[in-house]
């Protein structure tokens, strides 16, 4: 009996049918993958929105404007990271309360419906401390809200406001003005020694204080309140408040200022000088640091002698501007910085995200984007400020130019470097804002040095080159990229050969430096300088691009004490200390890569104040 044709092959209507609902089913599939992958894209975004408006003292629904000019900012906010992490202080005496008790003559009865309005930008300020609740200090008073309008910053803005409302409220009544203190202990201490200061009844009457000769030395850092609240008593340092950042320029006396501030920068050279004990030092506390590694972590590694941490770098002819670490996020807004080269560059990385981090009163918002933990093995990574919108990262590149391998004629592969040819991590170089260069151990010894069968040009390796020329013509080849690749806005540093200091061999041959505890204040190393110097300064002075030139060479030839030499490893509870193999040439954290950073904000400041003067 036949077969239906119809009965063995489907009909085309079926076909259609099921081909539609196919079509149905992928197209509903690719949505739900948009619709989800689109929210996770989204998702970083509206949560930066969601805590800046959180966080923000003031009406603004947007975060601040990205600039390709470093002038946003003319005075450092003061850094109150953790502010009271380690204290146990008394409940606070609330100069806020002292102001509402004041003003409720003045203000209507509608004060149960204030809005409350979080001090400046620094929330959670008491999250991790025993103090009592700190009252608001702002919109309270006057019962409304203002959106500043000058070139200053928000935060700024506000402190004028508030001090202007402050000297009208007081203007008006006879009663005894009030300033804040520390705590009720302290209060009573300083009761009986002197009168209390009386707040200051204009931004000009503040500036003429600050340049009195007796202007009380501002505190640095959070470990200096800790320390005075402990009784701790350290000699004072002296440091001239003209390096000090002006508030702003919109007056004539901060016009003034800061052209004296720019006149004396550019004047000075900031790599000639000494180093200064200064008990304000470290910035930030031996160990407190989750950033630094173990092979600079010299402190929690078992090095018991700490003095090399109280030294301060002193130009001599001028003092470098106070690092403030909110001040350098609030300049690095929605920014990258980018620090590209050896291992001596991620240890000047390192020190970088420890100083920075003591400007955030909530640590959570600092992280590495891919999650990694910092090790010498890994050679990218990105931290993230969530509330500047701007990053921090390190690129590995012991050379600048390209590392590669060659197969010999017996079939084994060989090193070789390509001295006319940029690195290939180079274009992640272009993303960035701000760049921090290096390059310099990795040619003083090995195979670099020895030049034999490893220098290439083309498609030629040099049977034996010289290293010093081998140099020479890698960074002309680092030299041409930047003119290429430099666009306005970018700022690019390059810091220069730090120092070793190896007794009796090199690090691969038996070379020493422990036991070391002081810097070498005299004698012939102090004037070393290395051939690879001088031909770098020649080539950034032949370049079209501006490079600024961080020449902490001779600044590192005094600091012996500060290497981890035995202390690279952890050799606490009872461990064994090796004296084998010595590490003089990196340096302990916190310690003189420290250094380094703050002569980049020195830079960021000077060009700040020479661009308002232009």
């Amino acid at each position: 009996m036949a077969t239906s044709v119809s009965s063995v092959f489907p009909s085309k209507k079926k076909k259609r049918y099921t081909l539609l609902t196919l079509s149905f089913l992928l197209l509903l599939l690719l949505l739900s993958f948009f619709f989800f992958f689109s929210r996770r894209a989204l998702e970083p975004t509206l949560s930066f929105y969601r805590d800046l408006y959180s966080q923000t003292p003031f009406p603004l629904l947007r975060p601040l404007p990205r600039s390709t000019q470093f002038d946003e900012i003319t005075r450092p906010i003061s850094s109150k990271s953790d502010l009271d992490e380690n204290s146990n202080e008394e409940t606070v005496t609330s100069f806020q309360d002292k102001i509402t008790e004041k003003t409720t003559v003045l203000t209507s009865s509608e004060s149960d419906e204030e809005k409350t309005i979080p001090v400046s930008s620094k929330s959670d300020l008491d999250e991790n401390s025993n103090e009592g609740t700190v009252p608001e200090f702002g919109d309270k008073i006057t019962g409304k809200k203002t959106v500043p309008t000058s070139s200053i910053s928000v935060l700024e803005s506000a402190f004028q406001e508030n001090i202007t409302e402050k000297t009208n409220v007081s203007t008006s009544s006879n009663e005894e003005k009030i300033r804040p203190v520390s705590s009720n202990s302290d209060l009573e201490e300083k009761t009986n020694e002197r009168t209390i200061p009386q707040p200051f009844s204009s931004k000009h009457e503040f500036q003429d204080n600050l340049s009195n000769e007796e202007t009380t030395e501002p505190i640095s850092s959070k470990f200096d309140i800790n320390d005075k609240i402990s009784g701790k008593s350290t000699a004072p340092v002296s440091r001239d408040t003209s390096s000090d950042i002006p508030s702003s320029s919109d007056s004539q006396g901060d016009n003034a200022r800061s052209n004296a501030i720019a006149r004396m920068l550019q004047s000075c050279d900031f790599y000639k000088g000494t180093w200064v004990k200064d008990e304000n030092y470290p910035l930030y506390r031996a160990g407190s640091c989750p950033y630094v590694d173990e092979a600079f972590d010299c402190q929690n590694n078992g090095r018991p002698d700490s003095d090399y941490l109280k030294w301060r770098w002193k130009p001599d002819e001028c003092d470098l501007p106070r690092f403030n670490a909110t001040d350098f996020l609030v300049r690095l807004s929605g920014r990258r910085l980018m620090l590209v080269g050896d291992s001596m560059n991620r240890n000047q990385f390192e020190s970088l995200l420890c100083l920075l981090r003591e400007a955030l009163p909530d640590k959570s918002k600092m992280y590495e984007t891919h999650g990694y933990k910092i090790t010498k093995g890994r050679g990218y990574y990105v931290f993230k400020f969530e509330d500047y919108n701007c990053t921090v990262e390190f690129v590995r590149s012991h050379f600048l130019v390209r590392e590669g391998i060659r197969i010999n004629g017996q079939g084994n592969s060989n090193p070789t470097l390509s001295i006319d040819r940029i690195d290939k991590t180079a274009g992640r170089w272009k993303r960035a804002d701000i760049l921090v260069f290096n390059t310099g151990h990795w040619w003083t010894h090995g195979k670099t040095a020895r030049g034999k069968n490893y220098y290439k040009e083309g498609n030629y390796v040099y049977p034996k080159f010289d290293a010093v020329e081998a140099y020479r013509r890698a960074i002309k080849t680092w030299a041409k990229w930047i003119s290429e690749n430099a666009k306005h806005g970018k700022l690019m540093f390059y810091r220069g050969y730090s120092s070793a200091h190896f007794r009796g061999g090199e690090w691969d041959s038996g070379g020493t430096c422990n036991g070391e505890t002081e810097p070498v204040l005299r004698g012939a190393i102090l004037n070393s300088y290395p051939i690879k110097m001088t031909i770098l300064e020649e080539v950034i002075k032949e370049m079209q691009a501006p490079v600024v030139l961080l020449n902490v060479t001779k600044l590192t030839n005094f600091r012996k004490d500060g290497h981890p030499s035995v202390y690279g490893k952890n050799v606490t509870a009872g461990k064994k200390i090796s004296t084998r193999r010595q590490d003089c040439s990196h340096w302990c954290l916190p310690g003189v890569p420290d250094a380094w950073n703050e002569l980049i904000y020195a830079t960021l400041v000077e060009k700040q104040a020479l661009s308002n003067n232009l």
